[in-house]
């Protein structure tokens, strides 16, 4: 809209720099972006889903579990990343009222696959998954 007032209003002088040409060939449009969000969110669904179903698997289920739903939390997180962008997304993110929550999120994230490859501790890794909720949540 403000390009057409420029151009009515006859200021449109100015060449659109190299970095805005770039902006506009890569930006999605908004089916594309709500396409791409609920591809994304389905997948983190179905990893959760599909982690809480390996929970019960014995010996291995629980480390399984960790891992699918830590998969499944950063897959639904990125489908938001289809709606508002990636630097809106880690702006928000960021905020001085949401920095808390995503420290503890990213920290439980990397605590529990930590805990579920290196350290091989099944508890530990339950132990941030159940953290991981509780900072999504907040």
């Amino acid at each position: 809209m403000d390009k057409l007032k420029r151009v009515l209003s006859g200021r449109d002088v100015e060449e659109p720099s190299g970095l805005a040409e770039v902006i506009d060939a890569t930006s999605l449009g908004w089916g594309t972006r709500v396409k791409g969000f609920v591809a994304c969110f389905a997948i983190g669904c179905l990893c959760s889903i599909l982690g809480s179903c390996l929970l019960w698997i014995p010996k291995k289920g629980l480390v399984l579990f960790a891992v699918f739903y830590t998969l499944g939390n950063i897959a639904s997180i990125g489908s938001t990343m289809f709606l508002m962008g990636p630097m809106k997304q880690l702006k928000r993110m960021f905020e001085p009222t949401r920095l808390i929550a995503t420290i503890v999120m990213l920290l439980c994230v990397i605590l529990t696959l930590c805990s579920a490859f290196w350290w091989r501790k099944a508890g530990l890794a339950l132990l941030f998954c159940i953290l991981q909720f509780f900072a999504m949540a907040w």
